[in-house]
């Protein structure tokens, strides 16, 4: 059996909230310099960046940033179950096109029920003028 080849990985100074760190991965350097400058911009966005600790400032902007993946993974859970939704309403149609074109006294076929996700509350309603209470 051949060891397994490890990835390369790079080391990269970065500068995050004016200290300096060594950081060492196994992902391209520009990579690993966009995340930490995403890091710093956050930290130093904080209100009250300038007189807060550094270790609560490090906190306030991991929170920060675990909240924009929270409401990007809701967003990818949302559009997935909207592509879902539209997959079957366009399989529905296209099988009754079919039927029709294939027979055009049959009936056509009964609608498939897809297991729709509950509707996302924040959402507008279709043909709503979208002002939720969360905007």
């Amino acid at each position: 059996m051949s060891p397994r080849k490890l990835p390369a990985r790079h080391t990269v100074t970065v500068e995050i909230a004016g200290e300096r760190h060594v950081l060492r991965s196994d992902v391209p350097p520009e990579y690993t310099r966009a995340v930490a400058d995403h890091v710093d911009r956050t930290i130093r966005g904080l209100p009250a960046y300038p007189t807060l600790e550094p270790v609560r400032a490090v906190m306030l902007a991991a929170l920060s940033i675990t909240d924009e993946l929270f409401k990007a993974n809701e967003e990818i859970d949302r559009l997935r179950a909207e592509i879902t939704r539209r997959t079957a309403d366009t399989a529905t149609a296209l099988e009754e096109a079919v039927a029709e074109s294939s027979d055009p006294g049959r009936p056509p076929p009964r609608k498939r029920s897809a297991a729709a996700p509950s509707p996302d509350p924040a959402a507008p309603a279709e043909g709503g003028t979208g002002s939720g209470a969360h905007e």
